[in-house]
């Protein structure tokens, strides 16, 4: 239950100060307008401090042309630091009662312009593809699909599979606080769908922030580092401590930022590349030779592709980068095709 004082469930606070962005105290008046327990299972652990929120925007490089994809914005918190500086914001909340908030939140707290460039949809974003989203970059919030009152397209809405987000309203940045038990997975899941993409920053639990930025032959180097090379260049951009959330998680952030660039191989090889570093570290501690003999048929077709691919059988796989991979891959697929000798 709401505790006593606090505001009727679905009003909103009164704008607040400065560049609108939100307390600790505005964050657990909502909270409690809400009737809202966060809840580990949905990894909501709300950002609290307007500092770290700025920080985060400004890391981002977020200019007046981009349209940032955010994730899980939960009460709003980083979601009013990306509307005063994007030209458009696409939300994706899972959690149907913190969506329709969202709206008021930033109507309350931002001028109707700035307010205006947000659009709420009531997705899973490990299932967001660019269909479910709006196709133009003028269109009002909740434009996506059919939309109640406050302006939150329903999870049945969407653009329709028959026309995706125009180019022009596509997302250029990805900025989230990703929940910490789906990271990687939703982080390679929206680069391989949106490749508008075309750079990011993203929270995530420390030890994950160190593996997405961790070079071949480091401590942590796994496939979380290798796949994401795929998509894009990373780096480490500052730790965030456990202090400016609520509740206070268990463990500490860190921040990922990446930069899109073109894929090492042709797409169609995309599959075969993510099976052999899955098999390559299935069995870290081991050759090559060995561990990726189930993938490549056996040991000699395995001395055979790394021989054409320039790779030494004998190394570990955690110690390729991705281009090696995408040299076997590439391997594999001629060897396919190519009629064995009499």
């Amino acid at each position: 239950m709401a505790e006593a004082g606090a505001r009727p469930r679905g009003t909103a606070l009164t704008a607040g100060p400065g560049d609108g962005l939100l307390s600790a105290a505005d964050i657990r008046a909502i909270a409690a307008a809400l009737d809202l327990r966060p809840t580990k299972r949905r990894g909501q652990n709300f950002l609290v401090d307007p500092n770290t929120v700025r920080r985060l925007v400004r890391l981002a490089g977020i200019g007046p042309d981009d349209v940032v994809l955010e994730v899980g914005p939960g009460i709003g918190s980083l979601t009013l630091g990306l509307l005063g500086a994007a030209r458009r914001v696409l939300a994706v909340e899972v959690d149907p009662a913190l969506a329709a908030a969202l709206p008021a939140t930033a109507a309350a707290r931002l001028d109707p312009a700035t307010a205006g460039r947000l659009t709420v949809l009531t997705r899973d974003a490990l299932r967001l593809v660019p269909a479910d989203l709006p196709g133009e970059p003028d269109q009002p919030i909740g434009a996506a699909g059919p939309a109640s009152a406050s302006g939150v397209a329903g999870p049945a809405s969407g653009a329709g599979a028959g026309s995706p987000g125009g180019a022009a309203g596509a997302p250029t940045v990805l900025a989230a606080n990703l929940p910490y038990n789906i990271a990687v997975p939703l982080l390679l899941g929206l680069l391989e769908r949106f490749p508008s993409l075309e750079r990011g920053l993203v929270m995530v639990q420390a030890e994950v922030a160190d593996r997405l930025t961790s070079p071949p032959g480091g401590r942590v180097y796994g496939v979380p580092s290798v796949k994401l090379a795929w998509y894009a260049g990373s780096r480490s951009a500052g730790a965030v401590p456990r202090s400016v959330f609520w509740p206070v998680p268990n463990v500490d952030s860190g921040l990922v930022a990446f930069t899109r660039r073109p894929a090492p191989a042709p797409s169609e090889l995309r599959a075969d590349v993510f099976a052999a570093i899955d098999a390559a570290f299935a069995q870290r501690r081991k050759t090559l030779r060995t561990a990726l003999a189930g993938w490549a048929g056996s040991p000699a077709a395995v001395d055979r592709l790394t021989r054409a691919a320039g790779v030494d059988p004998g190394a570990r796989g955690e110690t390729l980068d991705i281009a090696a991979y995408c040299r076997l891959a590439a391997a594999r697929a001629e060897a396919a095709t190519t009629p064995n000798p009499p």
